[in-house]
């Protein structure tokens, strides 16, 4: 048995808890040996699964993976601390995730083959626009690496406070234990084991986010009290209306919060999802069960955070972390074997992104980096088409395990708050890639000076905006970044023109494309 004082409330998490979370970590591992005895030999299957997915897997899977840590824990903490007006965050990434799905997923997975069958992010960028120096692939790549180390780290800190107050387990000692099992199941099955568990976890968040508001409300009602009544009281008391959404909010940070939708177009664990699915013409199917268990999630922790304040008031616990609100109702209110399949939701959330950030990123250092050092050598050598790829997936391999480390080392400051982590490197990747990728997708015009504009605008805007504090603005830097970024990739695409050659190539691929579309 397992006492823990979680900010003045003791509760026990017995071996029961102990035993579902177990149960939890020897299924992935189960899912990720089974994965890589289907076959990852290689880089195609392990990093796109072999182009083979259906909706259900697809949609779920970039849905496990963007909603990590921070809907779980993040946005429910936001939603106690400051009540309604955190839900434009919500709205904001509804609308971009639905738009994602119309003008980005059909265009990339069609495009993406089209384009030399490319495989990452920077690969496509790169066989695009016919950018024979590399240049852009290694732009790319770095930018990939960088904000995936901060944003894996996020992923290391949830689990590192889940194990803290759920289990009286030292933070860091939570930040090794979450790694080592995601490193292992993404080591060994690669793209295949991220989506299958991606899919299983997406269900498992679901029904947790679900249960934990209604259950909340009937144990609150059911002791004489009614909610929003006192939700209402606690606003009037703190200056705080908790139930309004534009209520002491600025025009700036209604602003912000719905530019988080903008984040959707360039981030590369989520994009890259559609990239794998068998067909575009499944991506409606996607799209519709994407954003229906999206819509429902985001409702049940927005629920999850208001009612927390009418039951901490109704308890009398305290509470010092509000990140740890849905942790903390979900121990009180069920029986220990529904409690730990609660905290395996928790678990799903923060393991499917971090493997999914784990995969992209060592993707990217494979293909856009090692694979350029090594060409030389492996020009002077005699190998088959086998044993490189061999050579490229144990690369590969290595680093998940490098990356791993690294953010581990980002995650180590205990005093860390998961959604600062996640707005930054979420504001780099939507300001780096989201121009770019829309620009290659859907305007002919666009060449690879551009595209490296766009990149290294976006990525440098959003650096020096939270450097500077936002300038005494307030406003979320992908907003400023987006925008330059877009500038950026249309004013040098029209004054940097390609070749003859080359832009005819490209022609011919993207009307390649509109056919296949319009088919």
């Amino acid at each position: 048995m397992i006492l823990n004082s979680m900010n003045g409330f003791t509760f026990t998490a017995g071996w029961i808890e102990v035993v579902m979370i177990l149960l939890y970590f020897v299924l992935l591992i189960s899912i990720g040996v089974y994965a890589y005895k289907q076959s990852t030999s290689n880089m195609d299957e392990y990093t796109l699964g072999g182009r083979s997915l259906g909706p259900w897997v697809t949609a779920l899977s970039a849905g496990a993976s963007d909603m990590s840590g921070w809907m779980l824990m993040g946005l429910p903490g936001d939603m106690y601390s400051v009540g309604l007006s955190s839900a434009w965050i919500g709205i904001g990434l509804t609308i971009g995730a639905y738009v994602n799905y119309w003008v980005v997923a059909p265009r990339l997975r069609v495009y993406s083959e089209v384009a030399s069958n490319s495989i990452t992010i920077p690969d496509f960028l790169e066989n695009r626009f016919k950018d024979n120096n590399h240049i852009l692939k290694i732009v790319a790549g770095l930018v990939i690496v960088i904000f995936f180390a901060v944003y894996t780290a996020s992923g290391m800190v949830s689990g590192g406070k889940l194990a803290e107050n759920a289990f009286n387990i030292p933070y860091h000692w939570g930040l090794i234990i979450t790694a080592g099992i995601v490193v292992f199941y993404t080591f060994l099955g690669g793209y295949l084991a991220v989506s299958l568990t991606d899919l299983f976890q997406g269900v498992i968040m679901i029904i947790a986010i679900v249960l934990i508001p209604i259950v909340t409300w009937f144990y609150l009602t059911g002791n004489g009290v009614e909610p929003f009544v006192t939700i209402d009281q606690l606003g009037a008391a703190a200056d705080i209306d908790y139930l309004s959404l534009v209520t002491g909010v600025s025009a700036v940070t209604i602003l912000s919060n719905l530019a988080w939708g903008l984040g959707y177009f360039g981030q590369p664990h989520i994009i890259v999802r559609f990239m794998s699915i068998r067909t575009h013409k499944l991506l409606p199917a996607a799209r519709r069960i994407g954003i229906t268990w999206m819509v429902v999630g985001l409702i049940g922790v927005s629920l999850t955070g208001l009612l927390g304040l009418a039951f901490i008031e109704q308890t009398q616990h305290a509470i010092e972390d509000p990140e740890t609100i849905l942790i903390l109702m979900s121990q009180v209110l069920f029986h220990p074997i529904i409690g730990g399949f609660f905290l395996a939701a928790i678990l799903s959330a923060i393991m499917s992104t971090i493997s999914s950030q784990l995969l992209v990123t060592s993707s990217s250092l494979v293909q856009d980096f090692y694979r350029l050092v090594r060409k030389k050598v492996i020009n002077k050598e005699t190998k088959t088409d086998k044993q490189l790829d061999k050579m490229y997936v144990a690369a590969s391999r290595l680093s998940v395990i490098l990356v791993s480390l690294v953010a581990i080392i980002i995650a180590w400051d205990d005093e860390s708050v998961i959604l600062d982590i996640v707005a930054n490197a979420w504001a780099g990747f939507g300001a780096a890639f989201g121009p770019a990728i829309l620009l290659a997708l859907h305007w002919r015009g666009m060449n690879r000076n551009g595209a490296v504009a766009a990149i290294v605008t976006g990525a440098a805007t959003v650096i020096i905006w939270i450097i500077a504090d936002g300038f005494g603005t307030g406003l979320y830097e992908i907003i400023p970044g987006f925008i330059l970024a877009l500038i950026a990739g249309v004013v040098v695409s029209k004054i940097a023109t390609p070749t003859d050659e080359k832009e005819a190539a490209m022609k011919a691929e993207f009307d390649e494309t509109e056919r296949i579309l319009k088919n």
